[in-house]
């Protein structure tokens, strides 16, 4: 797409239908071209420009910027349609990358000892990781549901994962590649992550562990296997996709957050997910609702579970 600033960039816009006629637009993890001069004016003149190009009845349209958090902030200028921050951020603005542009030996190094000891002790006790295919796909989905119940986390029906790692070949242009890798020991599925090397960059999304072997450290293998793959794949980063904003002890995710900074230590915040509405009053009700359902999962629920 062509913006305002006369650069050329892709878009991916999603669209799904809210209420009768209403539709409800998304971006994920876009736009990626970030205009170094007032990103709310640049937000604002872009959603206004793909209006036309959206299913009528379209409410708002929502951008999960990949931008990180520095410099100006996406606000609102004053013209052309509004901005206005989500209650909440769809995507987790806050991450860790890795510098994957050096040689692999240097990646190892730069990495905390207890990560460096790990990869190397899952090698050492005889965990392979190979590329998952359609005929393991179901133990991994199943481990996956064990992984949501353990650690309390939602997740998509299993369709979710198969479109998903079928999206790559139907993704016009430069296809990314999008491949579930599973660690195995002794004939045992341990663990399964679904990762995405596209261009320059290489993303974990998402993964799922068994109980058992777990000090096999079968998880670091995993993660150093995506790694060397990004890096012949021509990426030049490993983003680990997802942790706490602050590394606090008390938090449910304060483990992920240690497994993942102990492959490198630059995190990173992004500037999360912002609107520009269309139908401004439609806009509102839906972020109401949005707000009082986040108060019942982020209080009321939570609470009812200490009980």
């Amino acid at each position: 797409m062509r913006g305002k600033t006369a650069a050329d960039f892709g878009l991916l816009v999603l669209s799904r239908a809210l209420i009768g006629q209403f539709v409800i637009a998304y971006v994920p993890f876009g736009p990626t071209f970030d205009t170094s001069c007032s990103r709310g004016e640049f937000l604002s003149s872009l959603g206004g420009a793909l209006r036309a190009h959206l299913p009528a009845g379209t409410a708002f349209i929502r951008f999960d910027l990949p931008w990180e958090k520095t410099g100006e902030k996406p606000a609102w200028s004053g013209t052309g349609p509004r901005v206005v921050k989500c209650p909440s951020d769809i995507q987790p603005p806050n991450t860790v990358v890795v510098d994957i542009s050096g040689p692999l030996d240097g990646v190892l190094g730069s990495m905390k000892p207890k990560t460096r000891y790990n990869i190397r002790l899952a090698e050492k006790k005889g965990v392979t990781v190979r590329e998952g295919g359609e005929g393991c796909f179901d133990a991994w989905y199943s481990m996956y549901q064990g992984t949501s119940r353990r650690d309390r986390i939602a997740i998509h029906s299993s369709s979710y994962y198969r479109g998903l790692l079928g999206a790559g070949s139907e993704y016009p242009g430069a296809s990314p590649t999008v491949t579930l890798f599973t660690a195995w020991h002794e004939g045992d599925m341990l663990a399964g992550n679904i990762c995405v090397f596209w261009k320059k960059r290489g993303i974990y999304l998402t993964g799922a562990s068994s109980n058992e072997k777990r000090n096999l450290m079968p998880t670091y293998a995993l993660q150093w296997e995506a790694i060397r793959r990004a890096k012949e794949a021509g990426c030049t980063e490993y983003d680990l996709y997802g942790i706490p904003r602050e590394p606090d002890p008390s938090h449910p995710m304060f483990g992920l957050y240690q497994f993942k900074t102990g492959f490198s230590d630059r995190t990173i915040e992004r500037w999360g997910t912002w609107d520009v509405p269309y139908m401004p009053m439609l806009c509102r009700a839906y972020r109401v609702a949005e707000e009082t359902r986040l108060f019942y999962y982020r209080s009321v629920k939570k609470q009812l579970r200490r009980r």
